[in-house]
């Protein structure tokens, strides 16, 4: 009999992840822990930028009509995932990256751009930008959602977590009680996410890509 799955990140992306585990012949329950939504934002004109940044799929789905005035422009995405997203919100250049921003920040570098719009939330994570000139916009938020006494029915014994950011780790860390943890196992989108759900899990591994594909993979190696 496989381990269960648990999914904390936000919808619309939970299903979509659920879905995927499902493809795979997983079950999953999903718990998010943050749900997302847009907020006003301002970015630079037109001609003070030569490329767009995208670090979460949500930037592209929450940014709005201001996007448009960037279209034009070559955007770039961390994980396929991503770039799915910023294709449908209308970039025809989409290049991908896909290990995590620090990769992307370089790739971008390498194709001689300097000035860089990074479309993302209002909670980012610092990276090392090069000799890129990044402005920020922070065009949705992620709010807290759930609380300790409704996740504890799913973290039963066995259970592999997915975490998908950071944040996540963190708020994991917060709601599970250490006397659970030595019987669940931690499927981490990547090694800042794993570093940030801290220790005592009975098992915690790091995707080998930044991506729900790469992710789900673990995810289904540690369900067996």
């Amino acid at each position: 009999m496989s381990r269960p799955l648990l999914i904390l990140r936000p919808e619309p992306g939970a299903s979509r992840t659920a879905q995927a585990a499902a493809a795979l012949g997983l079950e999953s329950v999903c718990y998010p822990l943050f749900m997302t939504t847009p907020i006003p934002w301002t970015g630079p004109e037109q001609h003070l930028v030569d490329a767009v940044m995208f670090t979460s799929a949500n930037g592209a789905r929450h940014a709005g009509p201001q996007l448009e005035r960037y279209l034009h422009l070559p955007a770039y995405a961390v994980g396929e995932a991503t770039a799915e997203t910023v294709r449908a919100a209308g970039f025809a250049q989409v290049h991908v990256g896909e290990r995590g921003v620090q990769e992307l920040a370089g790739i971008i570098a390498a194709d001689n751009h300097t000035w860089v719009l990074h479309i993302s939330g209002r909670d980012i994570r610092t990276f090392d930008p090069g000799p890129l000139r990044v402005t920020s916009a922070s065009v949705y938020v992620s709010v807290e959602s759930g609380h300790a006494a409704a996740l504890a029915p799913n973290l039963a014994a066995d259970t592999v977590i997915l975490i998908h950011s950071p944040r996540a780790g963190e708020r994991l860390a917060e709601l599970a009680p250490p006397s659970a943890r030595v019987a669940l196992h931690i499927a981490a989108i990547s090694p800042a996410a794993l570093a940030a759900a801290g220790d005592g899990w009975g098992s915690a591994h790091a995707a080998d890509r930044p991506d729900d594909a790469a992710l789900l993979a673990l995810a289904a190696g540690l369900c067996e």
